[in-house]
């Protein structure tokens, strides 16, 4: 099974040092990039960061990326 396409880019956001995020895997979110239980009854799971140093990283938005859950171009290539 595929993941939904929520878009074709990546998700901006500055993270704390400490704090736990779950990225959607989905795609079917509707608090992308975070999961909120969407997943329930699918294959899917969210996949855990925890943050060690308070930064501004991109989360993988098209839910293709190789470097999940971060983004690596992936969309660039998705139809």
């Amino acid at each position: 099974m595929n993941p939904f396409v929520p878009q074709k880019a990546p998700y901006k956001v500055n993270v704390q040092a400490g704090e736990s995020y779950y990225w959607c895997s989905c795609g079917q979110s509707k608090s992308q990039p975070f999961c909120d239980g969407s997943h329930k009854g699918s294959e899917f799971v969210p996949m855990k960061f925890d943050a060690t140093e308070t930064k501004e990283v991109y989360f993988c938005g098209c839910k293709n990326s190789l470097n999940k859950p971060f983004c690596d171009g992936a969309h660039n290539k998705l139809p």
